[in-house]
């Protein structure tokens, strides 16, 4: 008695040549994995995956006739699907497995998915039915070619015969699922584009991130600001990156250090930047790392503002201690000691100045910066 649907161990059973074992392995797959739309589902009682289990096995015969474990493997099946090609055509135990699933009474099971060679070709090198096809008077069969010509693409062509097979085997109408199939593919297709475009963009944002960069320091007096001092010349800029030191000189106002190739993993961070410049105090600051970065600097006011100097009586050969010596329009009163200390606010500040006494003076300016060796000497 035949069994039943229901009572079939396996949905398919799948006759292949081993030299086409890879072609085997992706139809069982496709097969397996194939999603029916949920109302054909609905309404024919299916799983959303109905076309399994597939038998597969991982060799085919080797020597003598089919075994016992083969035939049951094929009573057990409900269909029988032929891989065909040249390869597959010669094989006599293809034949063995096509013959005796039709002495079984399922011709109308026997399924054939054609991946080479030609249809009733005559010509052994290229037929790829195997002849006890015709020595078993099965009927004219077309099989599904995955090299029929129906669209511009090859690989539509080859999903086009997937889906012949599948509506064969479940005997529902090809066009019904193929309509469907078409969508999913286009979707697929769309979402491997854009996946793709992801992976490019990805790829060009860590290239991109990557690349080095060229960043430029500007450096700003802070108020308050003295022309009439020297301008800023030969300032040494530094940038502290983890444990590598880059340095630029600033010639002169007007221009900013440059470092070329930072990383820009860099931009976006704090970084360290430390300014060395004559007349002006040491800058020691952490900055935001940008491509054009400005850091501030201030002037040392003790450079031009500190006024020390000693009053000297050269003919007596000592200094005069508590006298009163007028400094750059201001009074001051010199210490028992003779010497004259102030300082000068740094906006007002000048590169020299001049000296007033009671007595004549031998030279009356002051030049800065001056210190505990300077003198200004009167003989009266």
């Amino acid at each position: 008695m035949e069994p039943t649907h229901q009572e079939y161990k396996y949905f398919a059973f799948i006759s292949y040549n081993s030299k086409d074992m890879e072609w085997g392995k992706r139809i069982q797959r496709k097969l397996e994995h194939y999603r029916m739309p949920a109302t054909l589902c609905s309404e024919r009682g299916w799983k959303r995956k109905p076309i399994s289990p597939i038998f597969f096995a991982p060799t085919d015969i080797q020597g003598g006739g089919l075994s016992a474990e083969l035939q049951a493997r094929l009573r057990a099946s409900r269909n029988l699907i032929v891989v065909c090609s040249p390869n597959s055509a010669k094989s006599e135990w293809v034949g063995k497995e096509i013959e005796f699933f039709h002495n079984l009474g399922r011709t109308d099971h026997l399924h054939f998915f054609i991946v080479d060679g030609i249809p009733h070709s005559g010509n052994s090198d290229t037929e790829c039915f195997n002849p006890v096809v015709k020595k078993l008077g099965i009927p004219e069969i077309l099989g599904n070619n995955i090299h029929e010509k129906i669209y511009r693409w090859p690989w539509l062509n080859k999903e086009r015969a997937y889906v012949q097979l599948i509506s064969k085997l479940l005997g529902v109408e090809f066009d019904s699922i193929w309509q469907r199939h078409k969508r999913m593919l286009a979707q697929q297709l769309v979402a491997c584009v854009i996946g793709f475009l992801c992976v490019i963009a990805a790829l060009v944002a860590v290239w991109a991130k990557n690349q080095p960069v060229d960043v430029s320091v500007t450096l700003h007096e802070q108020l308050p600001i003295n022309t009439v001092l020297p301008p800023l010349h030969d300032a040494v800029v530094t940038l502290h990156l983890d444990k590598e030191k880059k340095t630029d000189t600033i010639r002169s106002n007007g221009h900013c250090a440059v470092f070329a190739n930072i990383p820009q993993r860099y931009l976006g961070k704090e970084v360290r930047v430390t300014v060395n410049c004559a007349d002006f105090l040491t800058t020691d600051t952490t900055l935001l790392m940008s491509r054009n970065m400005k850091a501030g600097i201030k002037r040392n006011p003790a450079i031009y503002g500190n006024i020390l100097f000693t009053l000297w009586d050269t003919r007596r050969g000592k200094p005069i201690a508590n006298a009163t010596v007028t400094v750059a329009g201001r009074n001051v009163q010199t210490d028992s000691r003779g010497r004259v200390r102030m300082q000068i606010p740094t906006d007002s500040q000048q590169t020299s100045y001049k000296v007033k006494f009671a007595r004549p003076l031998y030279h009356d300016t002051v030049n800065m910066p001056c210190g505990e060796n300077d003198v200004i000497r009167t003989d009266d």
